[in-house]
């Protein structure tokens, strides 16, 4: 059986902007200090679950790693290269710690297309290629494991994904269940929001009744509205996760 993965995104302490990618997209899925902390729970709550971290945002390094690991956690971190050093976000150097520090460091595209599901076969596997790349030269040693941005996923990606080298991606599909497209293995994940009830990842992780199914059910809701709302997909989910805030 797999284990359950969670994804997060950035942590702050006093301003959504500190770390990782400014924009409403972005910042409803950044989580206060106090969230994080309520999220991760006592020291043994998660440490059966794949806890992942997309975007590269600078919180990895300054927040996130130090509390793993004082719970003896560890996380996947993965970068979005093309962002490297950028303000708020990991520089090389922290990226090197973090993978010494025992952290799995992987590759989240170069640049983080809006719909990375939309691009060409040959882009997808540029912005595989070229994100592995950077990772390896900074690391020194392979790089095989990404996330989809956005969740953006499809079977196209998954091939291009494969063709580039990687063995296991993540979308964000809520599923404990993994698939192997071309021998790249795809694992879901439950996400996890500002403003999700302090107790979600544990729920989840422990299987409480309800807890996944629900989240599965709203995954599809929403992948019915998506192609019926078009570009205004972002706007109208910025104003509901607004609103619930």
């Amino acid at each position: 059986m797999q284990p359950v993965s969670l994804l997060f995104h950035d942590v702050y302490v006093s301003d959504v902007g500190e770390s990782g990618f400014n924009s409403p997209a972005a910042d409803r899925y950044k989580l206060s200090l106090r969230e994080f902390d309520d999220q991760l729970g006592p020291s043994n709550a998660l440490e059966v679950a794949r806890l992942t971290f997309d975007d590269g945002g600078v919180s990895f390094y300054t927040i996130v790693a130090d509390k793993l690991e004082t719970r003896g956690l560890h996380a996947y971190c993965f970068v979005t290269t093309d962002f490297i050093g950028r303000p708020g976000f990991l520089d090389a150097a922290q990226v090197r710690e973090l993978d010494v520090r025992g952290h799995v460091i992987g590759t989240h595209s170069a640049s983080h297309p809006t719909r990375f599901s939309a691009l060409s076969r040959a882009d997808m596997r540029r912005e595989w290629t070229e994100s592995r790349r950077r990772l390896e030269d900074v690391l020194g040693h392979a790089v095989t494991t990404g996330s989809v941005p956005g969740g953006y996923f499809s079977k196209e990606v998954g091939r291009a994904a494969a063709e580039s080298g990687l063995f296991l991606l993540f979308n964000s599909e809520p599923v404990r269940s993994a698939r192997a497209i071309d021998g790249c293995a795809i694992a879901g994940r439950f996400v996890i929001r500002s403003g999700a009830p302090a107790d979600l990842s544990r729920r989840l992780v422990q299987g409480a009744p309800w807890a996944r199914s629900k989240e599965w059910a709203a995954w599809n809701a929403k992948g019915l509205v998506k192609p019926l709302l078009g570009s205004s997909y972002p706007r109208v989910a910025d104003w509901i996760y607004g609103g619930a805030r």
